[in-house]
């Protein structure tokens, strides 16, 4: 092989690396989805910021090390950037979600709690969105690049709101 021809991966290696990448979509999909509808995003919003990321994700598979904690990062600043985004014109129309009957189940029964947090503060949505997830507030403040003190004080703010609604 000469020093101008691009290097290969092997055979063996790209089914492994698809085999994982399968994985990993089919066991986090439908958490990031909720993750991002915790932000405050519609259905359909989420499952295309969702889309878009594991798009990413698998383009970037070999260079990705922490593959969660990247995807849910990167869905949470797509939301970002999208909702403050200065183009965004009109609400798209509402296709059939990318979803099968028990994930709409499931999110119906988890309707209440999104209505309750899209009436928190964004940084208090954000940070219970982490939580909610499965993060801890030191992993949390490494991902949206504020102190870990921060956090569990919008976190206290977020949980002692959502308490006085009647959230538990």
């Amino acid at each position: 092989m000469s020093d101008d021809q691009p290097a290969r991966t092997s055979p063996a290696r790209t089914s492994t690396t698809h085999t994982e990448f399968a994985d990993f979509y089919r066991s986090h999909f439908t958490s990031l989805t909720a993750f991002v509808l915790m932000h405050g995003a519609t259905l359909v919003e989420a499952a295309d910021i969702v889309q878009d990321t594991m798009i990413e994700a698998f383009r970037s598979w070999d260079r990705i090390d922490h593959p969660k904690a990247w995807a849910y990062r990167v869905s949470s600043r797509s939301f970002g950037r999208r909702t403050f985004s200065e183009d965004l014109v009109a609400e798209p129309p509402e296709p059939a979600p990318p979803l099968r009957g028990s994930d709409l189940e499931h999110w119906e029964q988890q309707h209440d709690m999104l209505l309750l947090l899209a009436d928190l503060p964004l940084r208090q949505r954000q940070v219970m969105a982490w939580t909610l997830s499965g993060f801890r507030p030191a992993e949390i403040a490494a991902e949206l690049g504020v102190t870990p003190e921060a956090v569990r004080s919008s976190l206290m703010k977020a949980r002692r709101a959502l308490s006085g609604r009647g959230a538990r």
